[in-house]
């Protein structure tokens, strides 16, 4: 295995951003991350982004936001319509290759424009589940419904949970909610899709990350503490939701155990758990506790930018991990219905 390190990052998150485009938007963001880097466009071997044109509501929208990139010079270039941590995961697999020293991986969403929790139905099961239209937060609802139900969790443990997402996120300038609170205030909030209160829900964001990777040598040449992948790996559930146990979710367990999540102490992991009920569950199946340091930047609760919360999360773990508030790391993205797609990325300080 060729060792592959994330070597810089930067990201943006707000409620809204509609002053500008997704183009606008990544320019700031790849330029800085290329400047952290110490690299021009002309140094990066392959570049990769994750986005969904079916949010951007335009075929090949993704292709506009490549003037992002720059014109000059031609690019290797490939894109997931996956969050972008797949994106990364793509790129990874390409420096294993050792034809690319570099990668730059990006992704962005903007989903204030419209409703996503109703948009979401579209990537349900066409022929039974689509038709109904049932709404992202429904179908979360009925998940939790399910794990109060059968004791996998409690309205305490989802307020708890909510809890550290609003106080960890106070010290986080991409949040989107964020303050200090109780797990009293929590509990007294009303309930607005039974049984979730709106702290169990995630926080809607625009926004956009990049990220650069570069493999051994060269990592350690643009930075002074590389973040290095040690281990990745995703899986996938069962599309249709009556296939499988929604109290469980067997692709994180999988995931992490591939990417070698209990091969050593972990000393941070950012979760994307854009449910209170799913952080819990995601937080339990990789078998995380302890003296673990859950979602120090709030999370995915604390801002959910579809298409690119996944990869934020790594690049966030990776961040901390560089300026030495850890030296081993978790990081977790999921696609699709209710935990559907699962990937798990450790990471380690130089």
């Amino acid at each position: 295995m060729i060792d592959v390190a994330i070597v810089a990052s930067a990201q943006r998150q707000a409620a809204a951003l509609s002053e500008i485009t997704e183009p606008e938007l990544m320019v700031d963001l790849i330029d800085a991350t290329r400047q952290e880097a110490g690299v021009t466009q002309d140094e990066i071997g392959f570049t990769c982004s994750g986005s969904s044109d079916f949010l951007a509501g335009q075929a090949f929208s993704f292709v506009m936001t490549l003037d992002a990139v720059g014109a000059v010079p031609p690019i290797a270039e490939s894109h997931v319509e996956m969050d972008g941590a797949w994106a990364l995961y793509e790129a990874w697999v390409k420096l294993q290759m050792g034809e690319i020293e570099t990668a730059l991986v990006y992704s962005y969403g903007k989903s204030s424009p419209g409703s996503l929790r109703d948009v979401l139905a579209t990537q349900l099961d066409p022929y039974y589940v689509a038709p109904l239209w049932p709404d992202a937060f429904a179908l979360g609802a009925l998940q939790a419904r399910l794990m109060l139900e059968s004791g996998t969790i409690t309205e305490q443990r989802m307020a708890e949970i909510a809890a550290r997402s609003h106080n960890n996120a106070v010290s986080n300038d991409h949040a989107v909610r964020r303050g200090a609170v109780s797990v009293d205030d929590m509990l007294a909030a009303p309930v607005v899709a039974d049984p979730l209160r709106s702290s169990d829900l995630p926080a809607g964001a625009d926004g956009g990350v990049a990220v650069i990777l570069a493999a051994g040598d060269r990592a350690r040449s643009l930075a002074d503490r590389p973040v290095w992948i040690r281990g990745i790996d995703h899986r996938i559930d069962a599309h249709n939701l009556s296939a499988r146990d929604l109290t469980t979710a067997p692709s994180v367990a999988l995931a992490g155990a591939g990417a070698g999540v209990a091969s050593d102490k972990v000393d941070l992991a950012e979760l994307h758990g854009p449910f209170t009920h799913q952080e819990h569950l995601i937080e339990t199946g990789l078998g995380l506790g302890g003296d673990t340091a859950i979602n120090p930047s709030g999370g995915a609760l604390a801002g959910h930018t579809m298409m690119a919360a996944g990869l934020m999360r790594i690049a966030e773990a990776a961040r901390r991990v560089a300026r030495g508030d850890g030296d081993r790391a978790v990081a977790h993205a999921t696609s699709g219905p209710l935990l559907q797609q699962n990937l798990v990325c450790v990471l380690e300080g130089e």
